[in-house]
């Protein structure tokens, strides 16, 4: 379980940055990231760290699609690591 969660926090942090990178972009009008790629980052546990920036940089908020798919993904993390808590998957692994 732990290290479950030490994976969305890496990937909630990179996802995070990565928003982040992008708004700063976008006021400067440079390149910017690709919807599709900020989206599957919140899909591949990256989900905190996109709701995260999404209201407090207030970054692509009236997207609708951005704020559903981050909601999910979150609720699917959620999920996932109950489950992996339920059946003691990782309980033979230990970290130290």
């Amino acid at each position: 379980m732990i290290i479950y969660g030490i994976i969305i926090l890496i990937m909630s942090f990179i996802t995070y940055v990565s928003y982040a990178i992008d708004k700063k972009n976008s006021i400067k009008g440079k390149w910017r990231t690709k919807e599709k790629t900020l989206l599957f980052m919140s899909i591949l546990f990256g989900a905190l760290g996109g709701l995260l920036s999404m209201y407090t940089l207030r970054h692509k908020t009236n997207h609708w699609y951005f704020v559903v798919i981050n909601w999910i993904s979150l609720l699917l993390h959620f999920v996932i690591g109950y489950f992996i808590y339920s059946m003691g998957l990782f309980d033979s692994i230990q970290l130290f």
